[in-house]
């Protein structure tokens, strides 16, 4: 059985609900960032990192979300989360996991955790006015040439849209106009229809 480290509104919501849609057997455990437990002597053993998500297996431990999900679509191939048949559309799939990552997250992260990058006060704020206008950027980017619908990948639903789903739930915190972005609402909103997603919102509601 898998062990899922999570905290509620991070982007471990992606892994959380890709391990829905697959029926793996796994456990959930929910750090609480304001009391900094991802920073705690016992987590740090699990994920020197210190962020979420972080995933036990009987191999090892495994971080990172792009990796993650590909790791949960390759385990359990059946649930058809990635078209492992087809070279080109799995390394679409990875093209775009990698997109949001590297750039969509790291975008609004700018937001709160300016001091990544940077020690100057006034650079923080710099850096965060900023965040609308760059995760408007990366996400009209992303709805004019990477969501082909009614999936990230078209018909077929993959380990592109939870992660999709989960950082476009910043947007409006962002500051980001959503009425600009009606593929992205519509995405999202047909991701709330599904059971795995259900379920994992009402765990971070628990």
């Amino acid at each position: 059985m898998f062990k899922l480290y999570y905290a509620p509104g991070t982007c471990a919501r992606a892994s959380h609900i890709a391990l829905e849609e697959a029926s793996a057997p796994y456990s959930a455990e929910r750090l609480s960032f304001k009391d900094n437990q991802q920073n705690s002597t016992d987590y740090l053993k699990v994920n020197p990192k210190g962020r979420v998500p972080a995933l036990v297996t009987d191999k090892g431990v495994l971080t990172e979300t792009p990796a993650i999900l590909a790791f949960i679509a390759q385990s359990f191939p059946k649930a058809k989360l990635a078209p492992f048949d087809d070279a080109f559309a799995l390394a679409q799939v990875q093209s775009i996991n990698s997109y949001l990552c590297s750039t969509a997250h790291v975008a609004h992260a700018h937001k709160m955790r300016g001091y990544r990058w940077a020690t100057e006060e006034t650079s923080f704020a710099d850096m965060k006015r900023k965040v609308p206008e760059t995760m408007t950027s990366s996400f009209t980017l992303i709805e004019r040439d990477m969501l082909k619908g009614p999936w990230v990948m078209g018909e077929q639903y993959t380990i592109c849209d939870p992660y999709l789903y989960t950082i476009a739930g910043w947007l409006e915190g962002d500051g980001v106009d959503l009425g600009k972005l009606p593929g992205i609402v519509a995405h999202s909103k047909r991701m709330e229809q599904r059971p795995a997603v259900q379920k994992v919102l009402a765990a971070e509601k628990a």
